[in-house]
């Protein structure tokens, strides 16, 4: 698949706020420093798609953006560590719940994982929490052009690892770097065979 067009359409403080379920939508997320609003871009070949700051928590709405005029690319806030109040913090945590727990159109959220780092408590809590809500996820390694290929893809291992520790099935992953547009082609041929899956299923009803 390839992006021909990509426009921001609209930002919710909730989710009643969202577009139409009425057509395919991927949920970005992880932790505030990771990379997100870069991958974004990568993805849909758009450097001012996705606003991108040098500081934690930019992100503090609901983004969605539509792509190819057939799908929704949703841009969440990061999880963690973000210089906001308890109150604001928790206002977010709440806003993300809702969206991800009741939002019918979501086909998979793409929780990303930095690959500099080893496997963080804070991810691994995030995981078990969509687990619970029953919320479908894909992993997307990040910044792997920030250490030496090796590094990412160890790295990469031992948070498969701790995820099969508590997860029977490991979801597909993707290794990605937003400079050298590394796992582009291998996250949008997985979107749209979802995409697909998510045609052929309202063709039906």
């Amino acid at each position: 698949m390839e992006i021909n067009s990509a426009k921001y359409l609209v930002s919710s403080p909730k989710l009643e706020g969202c577009p139409k379920p009425d057509k395919p939508e991927y949920a970005f997320i992880g932790r505030s420093n990771v990379g997100k609003s870069s991958l974004i871009n990568m993805l849909t070949r758009n450097a001012k798609l996705a606003k991108t700051s040098a500081s934690p928590g930019k992100t503090q709405l609901i983004n969605h953006f539509l792509i190819n005029e057939e799908f929704y690319i949703v841009d969440l806030p990061g999880y963690g560590y973000a210089k906001v109040s308890q109150t604001q913090r928790a206002q977010w945590e709440k806003m993300i719940e809702h969206y991800l727990r009741e939002r019918e159109n979501l086909m998979t959220v793409f929780v990303l994982i930095d690959s500099r780092h080893t496997p963080q408590m804070l991810d691994l809590q995030f995981l078990r929490n969509l687990g619970e809500w029953g919320v479908p996820f894909n992993v997307i390694f990040t910044k792997a052009d920030k250490s030496t290929q090796r590094d990412a893809a160890k790295n990469a291992r031992f948070f498969i690892e701790e995820m099969k520790k508590e997860w029977e099935f490991i979801p597909r992953t993707f290794m990605s770097s937003a400079i050298k547009f590394t796992g582009r082609k291998e996250v949008l041929t997985f979107i749209d065979e979802l995409n697909q899956e998510f045609f052929e299923e309202h063709k039906k009803s």
